[in-house]
This record gives C-alpha cells, sequence and structure tokens, in this order.
C-alpha cells in the first residue's frame, strides 16, 4: 500500500492529466482513424477525423449510455457508430431518418418521392489519383449539403434498391464512395443508440502509399 501511495504523490500530476484526457475522448471528442476508401472522396484512407461526441448526447464516459439527449442526426451527417451488425466502428453518411422512404435506382437516390439533384463538380479532377481511373465523381444535393459522391466505372450490383422505409429510431446510412460501401445496403438500418458522434474536420491526414507522409494539404480539411 505505501508503495502505491508513493508512486500517486510522485506521478499524480501525470496520472490527473491521462485521466482526463481519457474522459474527455470517451465522452467529449476524440479522433478516428479512416483505414477503408468506403467515403471517398469526402474522408481519404489515412485521414484522422475529428469525432464530436457531444453533438448528439451527452454520454456516460466509456459507456454508450445517453445521459441528455442534445440533438438528433440530420440527413447529409457524417457519423460515427458502433456497429453490432458490422463488429466495428463505422463512419458514413446519414441518407434516411426515420420516417424516410427512401430508393435507389441506377446510383440516382430518391428521399420521400423526391429525386436528388446530381452534377459534375467543378473540382473533380481535385480527387483523382491512379486508382480512380474511370470513376464518376458527381455532387449530391441532400437537403442543404452538397458533397461529392464517387460511382465505379462498372456495374457492382449495388447500384439500386426498392423503396424502403426507415423505422422509428433507426437512420439508413451510405458510404459517399457508392459501389465500395458496405452500409446500410449489408448491415441494415442503424440504430441511434449506436451512434456515437458527428464528423465534421479532417485533424491530420498520412499518404500510406507514399511512406506514411502528411497530406498537408488535407490537414484541418472540412468534410
Amino acid at each position: 500500500m505505501n508503495k502505491v501511495l508513493q508512486l500517486w504523490r510522485d506521478n499524480r500530476g501525470i496520472l490527473v492529466f491521462l485521466s482526463l484526457m481519457f474522459v474527455f475522448r470517451s465522452a467529449v471528442a476524440d479522433w478516428n482513424d479512416v483505414p477503408s476508401g468506403s467515403m471517398q472522396p469526402t474522408i481519404e484512407i489515412g485521414d484522422r477525423i475529428l469525432v464530436n461526441k457531444m453533438a448528439y448526447d451527452l454520454r456516460l464516459p466509456f459507456t454508450t449510455v445517453s445521459l441528455i439527449k442534445r440533438a438528433d442526426p440530420q440527413r447529409g451527417d457524417i457519423v460515427i457508430f458502433l456497429s453490432e451488425a458490422a463488429d466495428n466502428r463505422l463512419v458514413k453518411r446519414v441518407i434516411g431518418v426515420p420516417g424516410d422512404v427512401v430508393a435507389m435506382q441506377h446510383n440516382v437516390l430518391s428521399i420521400n418521392g423526391e429525386q436528388l439533384v446530381y452534377n459534375r463538380p467543378d473540382t473533380a479532377a481535385e480527387f483523382y489519383s491512379a486508382t480512380d481511373e474511370g470513376s464518376q465523381l458527381l455532387s449530391e444535393q441532400l437537403g442543404n449539403i452538397t458533397h461529392t459522391v464517387k460511382l465505379a466505372p462498372f456495374a457492382t450490383g449495388r447500384d439500386s434498391f426498392n423503396a424502403v422505409k426507415v423505422p422509428a429510431g433507426h437512420y439508413l446510412v451510405l458510404g459517399d464512395n457508392r459501389d465500395n460501401s458496405a452500409d446500410s445496403r449489408v448491415i441494415g438500418f442503424v440504430p441511434r443508440k449506436e451512434i456515437v458522434g458527428r464528423a465534421g474536420k479532417v485533424l491530420f491526414s498520412l499518404d500510406y502509399d507514399n511512406y506514411y507522409l502528411p497530406r498537408s494539404e488535407r490537414f484541418f480539411a472540412a468534410l
């Protein structure tokens, strides 16, 4: 016991700091690495994104228990959720909120009977790399949010689904890389309780294909 007390006296400053940091990352804000390209071109492989864990709930630290509900996810939000169906933490975009009727035909979404607007983005060339050759980039108008989606140059079988109604307490999510994303088309609707935060910014980014060198142009980029 004396050794424990002495250890606390000698290191209490760093121990308190570490404890507060873990609480902060658990309940307030955290960063999340992105190992896959399912959200390209919005989020690139190697991005570290800032996660606002208080965007929707004030949670008991180190748990998923919501103490105070602050807001609900909206269409267009990029959310981080602990998917029981996928047994993994995932990052996707909210397309349908509870009560919405959503359908997709040949990568064209319709929500509540209204087809979304698609255009060729003016900055499309910025997103292309050697692995993007032949891919199509389109801007998608989702309510007040305009973002870019990436479509494969070949049929993948994921470009269409019949109209579905999002049940209460659930959300329909898709990746911006529409033909290369294991999202609600694979794992089903996402329960509200699994959503732990909203992503809004890239903190920093490492180029995995180039010796993990930093991509300075993506530092603090808005999503």
